[in-house]
């Protein structure tokens, strides 16, 4: 489903706890015969998907509102500059996606690494563009503490873009070296 600019896409487990209360209904129904069950029951599996997408929208148009201001306001700087005294702190940072985790949950941690480290960038809600492991990227972020008030310092992603592809970047240079030959 897309509204305005973005995709909205229910996570796994959305769709898993309305496929769960579906086949309730479905065997309440086919086993009691009672169709009255199917005046709330339908508009309620309804609900268990339209309200979690509409939040996701809501949540990525505020992201998105967020944007210009951190580009403008970010300090660009290397993961292994990244510590306890920039919390809270609008960062720009450049690396390679090392992993993805939790993409089914529309709530993606990326492990990003530059030459000088590897930290975690979280998103609270789904990015733009699909980023893949692999993909060369340019996050845009604010500084927070791994769990809230003690932690590791890692990245809250507003705003994660694709600028190239190790695969692509590997065989465009590749392609160059058969050429010089």
């Amino acid at each position: 489903m897309q509204f305005l600019p973005r995709k909205i896409r229910p996570s796994i487990l959305h769709v898993l706890v309305f496929a769960f209360f579906l086949i309730l209904i479905s065997i309440y129904v086919f086993s009691t015969g009672d169709t009255s069950m199917l005046i709330w029951g339908i508009p309620t599996l309804i609900c268990l998907l339209l309200i979690p997408m509409g939040l996701t929208y809501l949540s990525q148009s505020q992201y998105s509102d967020l944007i210009p201001m951190y580009e403008a306001s970010a300090k660009d700087v290397k993961i292994r500059e990244i510590n306890e005294s920039m919390v809270s702190k609008p960062i720009k940072i450049e690396g390679l996606v090392e992993e993805v985790r939790f993409r089914s949950l529309n709530r993606p941690h990326f492990i990003i690494g530059d030459r000088t480290g590897v930290t975690t960038v979280k998103m609270f809600t789904s990015p733009r563009n699909d980023i893949n492991k692999g993909d060369i990227v340019e996050v845009y972020g604010q500084v927070i503490r791994r769990y809230i008030f003690y932690g590791d310092p890692i990245v809250n992603g507003v705003d994660i873009r694709v600028t190239g592809s190790r695969e692509k970047s590997s065989s465009s240079s590749a392609d160059k070296s058969r050429k010089k030959k």
